[in-house]
């Protein structure tokens, strides 16, 4: 089976800042549902996670010289999460993305680089 991961891409910290209990717990209703549905069309969560707040976020600058608080560009699109998924179906993949990609936020799969594909 092919890895791939799929980042979940947006304004994570609007679901603390501006979404009400009742719109997360809905959200998180639909992660859930976009695990099963991945389950049942065969492929396989390997890993993943929900990420906190940008402001708890440390960026080590290029060169790595130096350490800032909060995010390394200013954006209104960050990282709020991320799945590994073992599949040989891509487009049955982006298909389920479309799930929680209806909650308003991009979603992004990428293929990792397997071992065995690095040039030694």
């Amino acid at each position: 089976m092919t890895e791939y991961m799929v980042v979940i891409v947006g304004d994570a910290d609007r679901w603390w800042s501006t979404m009400s209990r009742q719109e997360r717990a809905d959200g998180y209703s639909e992660y859930t549902r976009f695990g099963q549905e991945l389950t049942q069309r065969g492929h396989r969560i390997t890993g993943g996670a929900e990420l906190h707040a940008t402001s708890e976020a440390r960026t080590v600058q290029p060169g790595g010289q130096t350490v800032t608080d909060g995010p390394f560009a200013e954006t209104a699109e960050h990282v709020g999460g991320f799945y590994l998924v073992e599949t040989e179906d891509l487009d049955d993949l982006a298909e389920c993305c479309k799930i929680i990609a209806a909650l308003g936020d991009a979603v992004e799969i990428r293929r990792t680089v397997a071992p065995e594909e690095r040039v030694s």
